[in-house]
């Protein structure tokens, strides 16, 4: 039965060519089943690690870390299994809070993470009990998915679990992954206590990863049936991912096995035919690890599996990808380019990076990770989660990461053409600006916007995100003011701010590397009742600053265009001239054009306020006069 149920899949012709682009198929296209079967290891011997008996080999693989290890596995020890109830799954609905279930369902992943690397660091079986305590409790849960997930793969629509209903989201197939290396490394040891124990826990993989996946087809993040602006994210190769682990390490049946991997390749292909070509993570680089890093940890351990036979690392789209989290780098505090959902601070994970650069030939990515670990004078951290195959990993290439050269890229610009982002460094100066369109992936209505920071420091800013809640991946998604056009270093046209849509997006995009200068037409990227004709926008960058340019074309307007500008420290207005970044640099306008004013806006949500402090600013240049054509423009310079 589950054979036939995958198979017709792969005799059926999805239109997916229409819906994303031209189809690349990197893994099915270079690689059928049959080429799957021929190479793919039918015993555990893949497993690049040693086993669980192998003290002399543990010793040495985790010594660096051993103490912090043995610490963290000691204080879990006492640690008491948190119940989730079933009104922490039902405030999501009530009050659109996700924290009340995911806090204990993190805990405790927390909890048997830190048990799992104690017992493999000393191998005298203390932790086994509470190990066994931790896998028994998640056989005990209603489900492993989130509260606020469930919606989207339950008939009911409800948050609360469904019976008879297992469904793969992130938590799930993390939660599936990390115990099936449990299984992998203690079956041994659970056998002895109870054979109960290691058979329960395959079978509840099976049935809550394994099953599901070989049956459904409609969980949108497989990408096999599409809906209206449904996108292809890094929900795809991070759920893949989990489930080629599970199907590895738990799947005795070869030919179940066989058939579920070259399900993932299938699935995997969507999510690469959806990437831009150019290799630019839209979703920006907080999500770096889980989009291109997934897609990395998903290849490795395929390639892993394969004796290095199936794999794509050779491909230049998996080592652009790769590259784009050390080309988004600004550096200072760590700040990084955070177009859409993504924070403005962080750089992404090291050894991750590391590892990722090493499979694909990157000397910049290796160099920008011995880069990152160098900061603060640290070196390199151990930090494992649940994602305990990024952890395994880790260790093993801990020690060659500290023989490699720090150093940031070197290039003055990163032009990615297809996904319309720029980048561009110049005179202490570090630009970006982006094109695209709004429907992006962790969108926001920001078509045309741009960042600009002086000598690593923030001036003209992204502010980024909030703290997830319901309302984040709702209709009322643009209700908050992160994803807002006026929130962003956007003009307000004729009274009317950017629309969500994949039809609202900027023409005519061009970049002149040659006079370091980015224009488009952003005037589509507003709905029909602003009457746009066209607004024109360009950005010159030189080694004293940025002028930027606005020509227009608007019918009949009755309304002021405002063009906004959001700063990270509180400006000071002169006639003409708004001093900013704390004496920086200053921003100069025509006063005979505009009005100038600023508003404060306070940052009482925590993961915005602990990149940014207490409040972020607003600049508003308010037109004088009406007008249907016109030129504005804006001068950014250094401070004298």
């Amino acid at each position: 039965m589950r054979i036939y149920l995958i198979l017709f899949f792969f005799l059926s012709s999805l239109s997916f060519q229409g819906l994303l682009g031209k189809e690349l198929k990197l893994l099915t296209g270079t690689f059928k089943q049959e080429d799957l079967k021929l190479n793919l290891s039918r015993d555990k011997s893949w497993v690049p690690y040693p086993s669980y008996s192998d003290r002399k080999a543990w010793d040495q693989l985790i010594a660096p870390f051993r103490e912090e290890v043995i610490a963290k596995g000691d204080k879990a020890l006492d640690y008491q299994w948190q119940v989730v109830k079933a009104t922490d799954y039902l405030e999501y609905e009530r009050s659109g809070n996700r924290g009340m279930m995911e806090k204990p369902m993190n805990e405790n992943c927390t909890a048997l993470t830190n048990l799992l690397l104690a017992e493999l660091a000393e191998g005298k079986g203390r932790y086994i009990d509470q190990i066994l305590n931790g896998t028994w409790h998640m056989t005990e849960m209603s489900t492993w998915s989130l509260s606020a997930h469930l919606p989207a793969f339950q008939s009911s629509k409800r948050s609360l679990p469904q019976e008879r209903t297992h469904v793969i989201d992130l938590m799930a197939g993390d939660v599936g992954s990390l115990l099936s290396w449990i299984h992998y490394f203690f079956r041994d040891s659970f056998n002895t206590i109870n054979p109960e124990i290691s058979l329960r826990l395959k079978q509840h993989i099976q049935q809550r990863i394994i099953q599901p996946y070989l049956d459904r087809n409609d969980m949108w993040w497989q990408g096999f049936e599409l809906k209206g602006n449904q996108l292809v994210n890094n929900w795809n190769p991070w759920c893949n991912f989990n489930v080629l682990t599970c199907l590895l390490l738990i799947e005795d049946n070869p030919d179940v096995q066989l058939a579920g991997i070259y399900k993932t390749m299938t699935s995997v292909d969507r999510f690469i035919d959806y990437i831009k070509k150019d290799g630019a993570c839209e979703e920006g680089p907080s999500y770096w690890g889980h989009a291109a890093g997934k897609l990395y940890d998903y290849l490795k351990i395929l390639a892993l599996a394969t004796q290095n036979k199936v794999s794509i690392f050779d491909k230049p789209l998996i080592r652009d990808m790769g590259e784009y989290i050390a080309q988004s780098y600004i550096g200072g505090d760590r700040w990084v380019v955070n177009f859409a959902d993504a924070s403005a601070k962080g750089g992404g994970d090291p050894l991750l990076i590391y590892r990722y650069g090493q499979d694909v030939h990157s000397t910049e990515m290796m160099q920008f990770a011995r880069y990152m670990t160098d900061l603060g004078g640290k070196g390199a951290d151990f930090k494992p989660s649940r994602d305990i195959f990024r952890a395994f990993e880790d260790l093993r290439c801990f020690p060659q990461l500290q023989h490699t050269q720090a150093a940031l890229p070197q290039n003055a610009f990163k032009w990615y053409p297809e996904t319309q982002f720029l980048y561009l460094k110049k005179g202490g100066f570090f630009f970006a600006a982006k094109g695209g369109f709004n429907n992006e992936s962790h969108n926001h209505n920001d078509v045309g916007s741009f960042i600009l920071y002086q000598d690593q420091q923030p001036l003209f800013i992204d502010a980024g995100v909030g703290t997830y809640t319901k309302k984040t991946f709702s209709d009322d998604r643009y209700s908050i003011w992160t994803m807002q056009g006026a929130y962003h270093n956007l003009p307000q046209i004729n009274g009317t701010d950017q629309a969500f849509g994949k039809e609202f997006k900027a023409e005519n995009v061009l970049f002149l590397p040659e006079q370091n200068k980015f224009q488009l037409d952003i005037g589509n990227a507003y709905p029909k009742t602003a009457n746009i004709e066209h607004w024109n926008r360009s950005y010159r960058l030189t080694a004293d600053g940025l002028t930027i340019e606005d020509e227009f074309k608007i019918k009949n307007p009755n309304q002021s265009n405002m063009v906004h500008f959001l700063v990270s420290k509180e400006p000071q207005i002169n006639k003409g001239v708004i001093a900013m970044g704390d004496g920086l640099a200053a921003l100069h306008f025509n006063p005979a054009q505009f009005v100038a004013s600023y508003e404060a806006i306070p940052q009482d949500d925590p993961r915005l306020s602990q990149v940014w402090g207490e409040r972020l600013y607003r600049i508003s240049l308010k037109a004088k006069s009406i007008k249907s054509t016109g030129k504005y423009s804006f001068i950014i310079k250094k401070a004298k």
